[in-house]
């Protein structure tokens, strides 16, 4: 007898059978695989249903933590460290002449040739503060807090261009699909926010080159994915009831999707069941969490002129100070992008309006911080992808003058809070700021300090995928910074 799709309705049932055995009943199914990976992780989640049903429930890190949370200001596009923290007199005294051809043999660059003329610096430096730390014109409220920080002056990537260079400090990786560190450290710790998520993601400035890619939880349980919030209206779209639908009516809905949901996770183990039932349970706690966290009327008129925030508006300033809020409220890992800093063309005028846009609420947000008591428990990073280069952009046919190119080989970030020595500046760079020339630091040796201040030893953080140990840090030798370290 022939059969529609070539199977006897026997055989059918045999394969049904067979496929409900490997799935739910084999001692080495799918579903347990799944288990077996995160059990074989030292910070893996207990396999038990009662306990997968909570995947963000908090955990203990490898040794005593510094901080319990990082704000992570990330200034998306590659600010110049020529113009703001890394002064070079001599490329005031060499400028409009081609850069020695021995500092570039064997660059390459995106727009330009290495043996483009020199560009000296756009603005004054001067030292400010016990640690006399060198700061640009430009950043007068950084000025202020310069003690606050570690500036670290001997970045450098192997990535030129931005989107992979975004995805390797956020991921680890240059291409998408890898987990991000907001999610690494929801994975590893979990979350201490009843209410919120354990990884928030805030955006300023327009557009990033990296994408979503730069806060997806990859290959982890999808739990642990950055969240998008807004800085104006409701902070996540549709976390509103419709009208006419209750919470109590949403509550008995989501107590029945719940017992189904768990009555599957029984059976076949998948964490992304437990993920689904996280999911509706955040959300419903977030309807109530959320307008309360976006409702400045108890903020002082003071704090608002701290940073130049305004209720209501969309921007660094309100972002900054809403991340300050959600750290009390025990976010995890907050990332605020700002984009804006690819300054191609007129680096002078493109520099002053995004540190225009910055300065005033990056400083805030330590002051503030540090006033409420917070700052000893919080890690706060600000820097980009990568650098600029000493030498001009200028090109007719795209219409650029007086810019800067990409520069993987050096750049500057700072850091500030728990766990940090105030008053630092790592690292130098040689007198063009071209090539670091003492106490070179890599990206994920960044990665490796992040994790460090949290109680994580990055060597130990890892998730089986596809039959290969991952971590953030990837396989090569990474340290934490010391030298920054109290």
């Amino acid at each position: 007898m022939n059969h529609p799709h070539g199977v006897s309705p026997r055989l059918q049932a045999s394969i049904h059978r067979s496929r409900r055995w490997f799935f739910r009943d084999c001692g080495v199914g799918v579903g347990r695989i799944a288990l077996a990976s995160l059990i074989a992780n030292e910070l893996a989640w207990n396999s038990s249903a009662a306990e997968s049903a909570n995947p963000t429930a908090p955990r203990e890190p490898h040794f005593p933590a510094k901080v319990k949370r990082v704000i992570y200001l990330f200034m998306a596009g590659a600010p110049s460290q020529l113009e703001l923290f890394d002064h070079k007199p001599k490329l005031a005294e060499l400028e409009g002449k081609p850069i020695p051809p021995s500092v570039v043999k064997g660059q390459r660059y995106a727009f330009i040739q290495p043996n483009a003329n020199v560009l000296g610096p756009r603005f004054k430096f001067a030292k400010h503060g016990e640690s006399g730390a060198e700061i640009s014109e430009v950043m007068p409220h950084l000025a202020k807090v310069v003690d606050d920080l570690a500036i670290v002056k001997s970045l450098h990537t192997d990535k030129f261009n931005h989107s992979p260079a975004q995805l390797f400090f956020n991921t680890g990786d240059g291409v998408p699909g890898r987990p991000s560190m907001g999610s690494w450290l929801s994975y590893g710790l979990g979350s201490e926010a009843d209410d919120l998520p354990s990884f928030v993601v805030l955006k300023s400035g327009g557009s990033l080159s990296g994408g979503a890619s730069m806060w997806s939880s990859g290959f982890l349980p999808s739990t642990h994915q950055g969240v998008p919030f807004r800085s104006q209206g409701d902070p996540i779209l549709n976390v509103s009831n419709p009208a006419g639908f209750d919470r109590q009516a949403q509550r008995e809905s989501l107590d029945l999707i719940r017992s189904l949901n768990e009555k599957q996770l029984e059976k076949v183990g998948d964490p992304e069941i437990a993920t689904r039932i996280n999911a509706y349970e955040m959300a419903f706690r977030m309807q109530a969490a959320a307008p309360e966290l976006m409702d400045y009327s108890k903020e002082t008129k003071e704090t608002l002129d701290l940073y130049g925030a305004n209720a209501g508006e969309s921007s660094f300033a309100n972002n900054c100070l809403l991340a300050r809020r959600m750290a009390e409220r025990g976010v995890r890992f907050i990332q605020v992008y700002h984009s804006g800093w690819d300054h191609h063309s007129n680096v002078e005028g493109g520099i002053r309006g995004q540190a225009k846009q910055t300065d005033q609420a990056s400083a805030a947000l330590i002051q503030d911080l540090k006033q409420r008591g917070l700052l000893k428990d919080t890690l706060v990073v600000w820097g980009g992808e990568f650098g600029r280069t000493p030498m001009v952009e200028a090109s007719a046919a795209l219409g650029r003058s007086n810019g800067r190119d990409h520069h993987p080989q050096a750049f500057s970030m700072w850091f500030a809070g728990g766990g940090i020595k105030s008053g630092t500046t790592l690292g130098a760079t040689d007198e063009l700021g071209f090539h670091v020339v003492e106490r070179p630091v890599d990206v994920q040796d960044v990665q490796a300090t992040i994790l460090h201040l949290l109680g994580i030893d990055h060597t130990r953080l890892s998730f089986r995928f596809r039959g290969l140990d991952f971590r953030l840090t990837g396989v090569e030798e990474h340290h934490p910074v010391k030298e920054i370290l109290a």
